[in-house]
């Protein structure tokens, strides 16, 4: 006995949403460098709180590296929009990006 499953399709809307906030994010990071300390002071916030899940944890830990590697602004920015691992982890929570876009 076989069972065929059926992918949901993603709603292009959804995807272009999103897409236009991070790159919103990374048009208002390079415009104005500072915002990097919002999101430093959003990471944390999210790992003062008790239960996150593990995927969340794990993007704050992504970003740290970021930081670590470097605190250049256009280093930052690429590799927010990188179509890695590392890129795709951090444009997967949002919540890490509050308070940069107005």
């Amino acid at each position: 006995m076989s069972f065929n499953r059926v992918r949901r399709q993603r709603s292009s809307a959804c995807y272009n949403k999103h897409t236009d906030f991070i790159s919103k994010v990374v048009s208002s990071l390079r415009a104005d460098p500072c915002k990097l300390g919002i999101i430093k002071s959003n990471l944390d916030e999210y790992r003062k709180q008790r239960f996150l899940k593990k995927g969340f944890l794990t993007a704050i830990e992504r970003f740290d590296w970021v930081f670590e590697a470097s605190d250049d602004i256009e280093d930052t920015c690429q590799q927010i929009l990188a179509d890695d691992y590392i890129g795709n982890r951090l444009r997967r929570y949002p919540l890490l990006f509050k308070g940069i876009v107005e």
